[in-house]
């Protein structure tokens, strides 16, 4: 092993001792002997079963059949979850004879995408938490021997592996549906979003190259959050090896799709190859979640997402630890936005196989982890495939097929990974670098302060913004206002940058894996309405924000700015409208973006 990746493995280790060993111990006190239901009353089981078959309900009433869980987030709106239709057929046929399955609950699935810049979108980082909450109750009938859990995007992954955690001495599997095929390529893409905030191009125009974009059942395929979720799953080895980025609708994916159900119920605790999730998702496997974030150059989201979800296995993670291993991890791929490709051509030129092959030769990743699959990660080295009607699996290819969208650890894109964490004393922040040019990673700029992406929309329609300037949206945290994403306004802040200005993002708020060019230090912590040095800046300050020594300054002598009055944003007109009234007691018990921003209340983990 690299040894600063060993050195902060340990240090997890470490710092998680007392709370891992209590999880560990919940685990092992659920775990019970004989089937999951086999202590339900006669009455319990009865409700249990009453809808199904006479052949499943003999099943279900004796205490040898495993009896698998479906957890799913379909849709028929959102494309990447659409193809989730027909899974629990296809998962019911796949295991019939050896098990029985049951559809556990549904969660539900909101887009990002669809909720750009809408109020919609203060819904969706707590949706997480829903998701997570809908999957124990899903689960908390206790019929099952094993789960299997259904979902793509955003927060949606997060949220079930969460919930799946509550319940970790359950075997459990994600199934993933897969990428749509190419469509618009991401330059031209991004050129007409540009035209359009230029206003030198219409919405007809704006809506025919997004709709070319996004345009087939499947997962868009940009490595935003939905992706990057995909990719966490197999490096942390829940998935069936290299299924991750398969197209829907194809043989191939059918294929994966039953082998996914096959093997968790192979791995219950009535065989004896049990794997419960509780177990997998250890020190360990959490640290490789980091690398595969830093070494491809994924969402920054899940510097906020994979804090929460090591919570819930009672491991203790900080954004030190994904700054040390960003360090020493190099960037090994370049998918939209830090580079043209997207997904389909990364999977194409060598994929996750190539990707989990070249990080463990260079001692990067753990290798002596347990998986659904064994306890050797040197399974995910490997791509799936139909030798006529049956699956199989071979060596990922030895060379890269594409090395401007994937490379070898000895020829990296950038010597360390895309993500960087900010001090200073402004706070805690993230910033994502790996699609940032070199000339634009340090800027000394005065700011400009906003309390809303609309107001800074308005005020670069108005020829505001067009000289050095550092943007500052406050008001934006996951007490204020959810923490919606600011992906809005990528396209005004990139044109700036084309036009030659030097110009950054400094916000309390969200922007996913889709900041691309533009510098933005996000999540910063603690938050305005929490009191956070950011409420503290005024219009004209001079801020740098230097990547070099991941230093983020306001340049205000300290006597001065402690004396200053808090300029806390109103945050009245958030409180309801679009079901936001539903949400005030996530936003008023959140914890940090550093802390995961959840709302569980972990006590002594986070």
């Amino acid at each position: 092993m690299h040894p600063t990746i060993q050195a902060v493995t340990e240090r997890i280790r470490a710092r998680s001792q007392d709370s891992r060993a209590k999880y560990l111990a919940r685990i092992d006190e659920a775990k019970g002997k004989g089937v999951k239901r086999g202590h339900l009353s006669c009455g319990n089981l009865a409700h249990g079963f009453a809808a199904c078959s006479p052949d499943e309900k003999a099943a279900l009433a004796g205490s040898v059949v495993p009896n698998l869980g479906i957890v799913s987030a379909y849709n028929d709106m959102l494309s990447a979850h659409q193809p989730f239709k027909d899974y629990p057929e296809t998962i019911r046929d796949a295991v019939a004879g050896q098990a029985t399955a049951q559809f556990a609950g549904g969660v539900p699935a909101m887009c990002d995408g669809v909720t750009q810049g809408q109020t919609g979108m203060e819904l969706s980082l707590f949706s997480r938490d829903v998701i997570a909450m809908a999957t124990a109750v899903s689960l908390s009938h206790d019929m099952f021997d094993a789960a299997l859990m259904l979902g793509v995007c955003d927060k949606i992954v997060p949220g079930l592996l969460i919930g799946a955690l509550s319940f970790g001495h359950l075997p459990t599997v994600f199934v993933p549906a897969g990428p749509m095929p190419s469509g618009l390529p991401n330059a031209e893409k991004s050129r007409i979003r540009q035209l359009y905030a230029e206003g030198k191009v219409g919405r007809k125009e704006l809506l025919e190259a997004e709709a070319a974009s996004y345009h087939a059942a499947g997962t868009c395929t940009f490595y935003g959050t939905a992706n990057s979720n995909q990719m966490l799953m197999e490096v942390m080895g829940l998935h069936m090896p290299g299924s991750a980025f398969v197209n829907p609708g194809t043989p191939l994916r059918a294929a994966l799709t039953a082998a996914a159900a096959i093997r968790v119920a192979g791995a219950t605790a009535l065989g004896n190859d049990y794997r419960p999730i509780g177990e997998i998702v250890d020190e360990k496997a959490i640290v490789n979640a980091i690398v595969g974030l830093v070494a491809t150059g994924g969402s920054t989201n899940h510097t906020i997402h994979l804090i929460a979800v090591a919570a819930a296995a009672g491991v203790k993670i900080d954004w030190a630890d994904f700054a040390e291993i960003s360090g020493v991890t190099p960037l090994l791929c370049r998918i939209y936005p830090n580079g043209q490709a997207d997904v389909n051509h990364f999977q194409a030129a060598g994929g996750f196989g190539f990707l989990v092959r070249e990080l463990l030769q260079a001692g990067l990743l753990h290798r002596d982890v347990k998986t659904l699959v064994g306890d050797d990660l040197g399974a995910y080295a490997q791509e799936p495939y139909l030798a006529g009607d049956q699956l199989k699996w071979r060596d990922a290819p030895a060379q890269s097929l594409d090395r401007d969208v994937l490379r070898p650890v000895s020829d990296p894109f950038a010597p360390e990974g895309g993500i960087h964490v900010l001090g200073g004393n402004l706070g805690q922040s993230v910033i994502k670098v790996s699609a940032v040019k070199p000339a634009h990673r340090v800027i000394e700029a005065p700011a400009m302060v906003f309390t809303s992406q609309q107001d800074v929309q308005k005020a670069f329609k108005d020829g505001k913004l067009h000289r050095y300037v550092i943007v500052v949206v406050k008001g934006q945290g996951p007490r204020a206002n959810g923490m919606p994403e600011l992906h809005q306004l990528t396209p005004a802040l990139g044109v700036l940058l084309d036009l030659g200005y030097k110009v950054a993002l400094v916000t309390d708020g969200r922007m996913s894996g889709a900041s691309g060019k533009v510098p933005a230090a996000i999540h910063l912590s603690p938050e305005a309405v929490a009191d956070g040095p950011i409420a503290r800046i005024r219009d004209g300050d001079i801020i740098r924000l230097d990547t070099e020594t991941d230093q983020l300054t306001l340049m205000v002598d300290a006597a001065a700015l402690a004396a200053r009055d808090l300029a806390r944003p109103d945050i009245s007109g958030n409180a309801s409208g679009c079901g936001r009234e539903l949400f005030a007691a996530f936003r008023a018990q959140a914890s940090g973006a550093h802390q995961g921003a959840a709302s569980f209340g972990w006590e002594g983990i986070v």
